[in-house]
């Protein structure tokens, strides 16, 4: 039996009067790429930032091999080996792209309150090889404030792998990109989950890069899941075409 990375029961969050997540009942098994579909409003922002332990859900159960994440912080969720990307990128412009992932390294080490000085030569190696990775090392000096907006987002995945990370959440990876970086940006981060065998979660708009890269796919529509399966599960079923699929895709 398929050991499970992620199980998500329930999941309940409201605004006011208006259900945002309604019932969602999920698994993500380990090793997989699941991709979390809907149109604009379906609630999948809300979903990723419960999951990430931004907002606090009304009811339900969110569990990461067992281990219950509802009512921990997003730092805490960030040690349980979960690692999250942003639809819009979130690094610190003023520093070198090596500094922002030395960052999250540090962090990850426990050595953030190290002293400046002493701090800007700690784990260099260790940041370049994850910018080597992401195809980044030759930019290691550039302050992220002038980098092309598909670099920031090849920086924002070393960030997140910096924490040797079990889990990862993608919300809209390749938002903003033009259609060769989207490409290049998920082959890359198949090719590094599948290396190291991390399960991976991902809302996207494209469906080229959903039905190219997941292995099976989740449809929310008003906050509800109405259809999960494989891409060509997904791709036939009728509802999806009619609410999702049938008004942008033909």
């Amino acid at each position: 039996m398929t050991a499970m990375a992620l199980e998500v029961r329930d999941l309940r969050k409201s605004f006011g009067g208006v259900t945002a997540v309604d019932g969602l009942n999920f698994d993500l098994p380990e090793g997989q790429l699941l991709a979390l579909i809907g149109p604009n409003g379906s609630g999948k922002s809300t979903c990723f930032n419960v999951l990430n332990g931004q907002l606090k859900p009304n009811a339900g159960s969110v569990k990461f091999k067992g281990t219950e994440l509802v009512g921990l912080t997003p730092h805490a969720i960030w040690r349980h080996g979960i690692g999250r990307t942003f639809q819009i990128t979130a690094t610190y412009a003023s520093m070198t792209v090596r500094e922002n992932v030395q960052m999250a390294l540090l962090s990850y080490h426990r050595r953030l309150f190290s002293l400046i000085p002493i701090a800007a030569d700690l784990y260099q190696d260790e940041a370049l090889d994850l910018l080597q990775r992401v195809g980044m090392a030759d930019q290691e000096s550039r302050p992220c404030s002038v980098l092309a907006y598909g670099d920031l987002k090849r920086v924002e995945l070393a960030v997140a792998l910096a924490n040797q990370p079990e889990l990862l959440l993608l919300d809209e990876p390749t938002a903003g990109m033009a259609p060769k970086e989207r490409v290049e940006l998920m082959a890359l981060t198949a090719e590094i989950v599948a290396e190291r065998g991390i399960s991976v979660l991902f809302t996207e708009h494209d469906m080229d890069v959903v039905f190219t890269h997941a292995g099976r796919i989740i449809v929310l529509d008003r906050g509800a899941l109405i259809a999960e399966g494989t891409p060509e599960d997904v791709r036939n079923d009728e509802q999806v075409q009619r609410i999702y699929l049938g008004t942008q895709h033909a």
